[in-house]
């Protein structure tokens, strides 16, 4: 099981600038969960739902998640490796140079590294922190996703 990095209070994280974070745990993109994302997003493209086109007609070889649902495995993944202690919320603030370099077949296994790139206070005790991130495929050459995450902690 992986041991979340603990940072005691938003002061801290200044300290914990370009030291890696992670591995998370392996995390398994099965069809079901493509389907239910498919579902959710509405976004139903055969590529990632119709298995059988997919064998014949995808230059995959079969089904391949989201780009999207990629990237949203961030804060399930993210709470695996880092705890934040003291604070009240934290608030997605978006996301840069998000890339999607390699395809994640269905039956593929993702974890995440990540690191702390800034750290920006904000008046009220909040700090705007910049991470870069990387979603590694299970034997892949290439992460399935990768980019720079912003979030805003609040005391």
């Amino acid at each position: 099981m992986t041991v979340p990095t603990r940072i005691h209070a938003i002061s801290e994280i200044k300290d914990h600038i370009g030291v890696p974070l992670g591995p998370s745990e392996w995390v398994t993109i099965d069809q079901a969960r493509i389907d239910s994302f498919a579902d959710a997003t509405g976004d139903h493209q055969w590529i990632h739902t119709d298995t059988e086109r997919a064998k014949t007609d995808s230059p995959f070889g079969g089904t391949v998640a989201h780009g999207y649902l990629t990237l949203a495995l961030l804060p399930a993944l993210m709470a695996q490796i880092l705890n934040v202690e003291s604070i009240s919320m934290v608030v997605n603030y978006g996301t840069d140079r998000v890339r999607l370099p390699a395809p994640v077949p269905a039956g593929s296994k993702l974890r995440l590294k990540a690191e702390f790139k800034s750290v920006r206070e904000i008046p009220s005790g909040a700090a705007r922190v910049v991470m870069a991130f990387s979603l590694e495929i299970e034997n892949g050459s290439k992460p399935a996703c990768s980019g720079d995450v912003v979030y805003v902690y609040y005391p």
